[in-house]
């Protein structure tokens, strides 16, 4: 099997955190199954990039523990020595592109040139967290416009001595950035997004990895669109790093793991998740990786997760 696997850690973002009282012992949590994570084989870990707590439904659960992701990053960066470390993804309204790109460089350097950049225009359940932190929330069209622009921004300040850049939405003129990070010729950039005219191209023009929701049947329909406009742009679509992401509860039997899963969680992945017995849940890891994705990312359900995972290390990580 070549696909690979990382896991979206327990940060809060689906409420994992709910009931826990003291933040350190909280935080702490997190960061075990962070390192149980790296220690049994798993390529990378992923944050969520949200500001309080809602579950797989839509309903927020406000008040409950939730870990901010990029002050998480730098703890990860200093807290594992080997897996990847990125974001599902970094929302594009919550920062200025240019400290975002400044923010990566320092913490690519401290993870010793182990960061990848995900980023998003932002999902409509987000706009209630934005405003409520006193974030303007265009609609789509112009959230696609503004992160078209931000991409630009964060290659330049990557790679150029002094970045200029002209928007619409963003301008800087002549920001210096030092040290750039560790990794060449760049951090690699990753989009998330399902749309096929204006995120799919963007990934196509400028990206490293993309991020793509939805059952094998959709992502082999979105991927043949990706490739589309690669070849419309003269693009390498082999060059594009394909991932998607699962929700993995792992049992002896289907039944057993059935009765674990929420019916918002059953709503939402369907009989795409990774839910069952191994047997089940190697069948579906093969339909993902024959419909092209190269890296699952998973969430396990609750807080205490490092049982599961080193069952799932045991039986699908080489």
């Amino acid at each position: 099997m070549t696909m690979k696997f990382s896991v979206i850690l327990p940060n809060g973002a689906t409420n994992e955190l709910a009931g826990m009282k003291d933040p350190v012992e909280a935080y702490e949590s997190m960061t075990r199954v962070a390192q149980t994570a790296e220690e049994v084989g798993f390529d990378a870990l992923w944050v969520s990039d949200v500001f309080w707590p809602g579950d797989f439904s839509g309903v927020d659960v406000s008040q409950e523990f939730l870990f901010e992701c990029w002050s998480t990053m730098a703890a990860l960066a200093r807290d594992t020595q080997r897996v990847r470390i990125g974001q599902l993804v970094s929302g594009n309204l919550f920062r200025s592109p240019a400290l975002l790109a400044k923010m990566a460089s320092t913490i690519d350097v401290m993870s010793h040139g182990r960061l990848t950049v995900g980023i998003g225009s932002g999902s409509p359940a987000l706009e209630a967290q934005a405003r409520a932190y006193g974030y303007d929330y265009p609609d789509v069209p112009v959230r696609s416009r503004q992160l078209r622009e931000a991409v630009q921004i964060l290659l330049a300040m990557w790679t150029q001595e002094e970045a200029t850049f002209e928007g619409k939405f963003y301008t800087v003129r002549g920001a210096i950035n030092q040290p750039k990070g560790v990794q060449r010729p760049h951090i690699p950039l990753l989009i998330a997004g399902n749309g096929e005219q204006v995120t799919l191209k963007l990934v196509a023009q400028y990206d490293d990895a993309c991020n793509i929701h939805g059952d094998p049947a959709t992502l082999k329909n979105k991927f043949a669109v990706l490739k589309a406009h690669c070849e419309s742009v003269g693009r390498d679509y082999q060059s594009i790093y394909r991932t998607s992401g699962s929700y993995c509860i792992i049992a002896d039997t289907d039944e057993q793991a059935l009765a674990k899963a929420s019916a918002s969680v059953r709503a939402v992945f369907g009989d795409a998740a990774l839910i069952g017995s191994p047997a089940t849940i190697r069948d579906r890891i093969a339909a993902y990786e024959d419909a092209g994705v190269q890296e699952l990312m998973l969430r396990f359900p609750g807080l205490n997760q490092q049982d599961a995972i080193r069952r799932f290390a045991q039986e699908f990580i080489a």
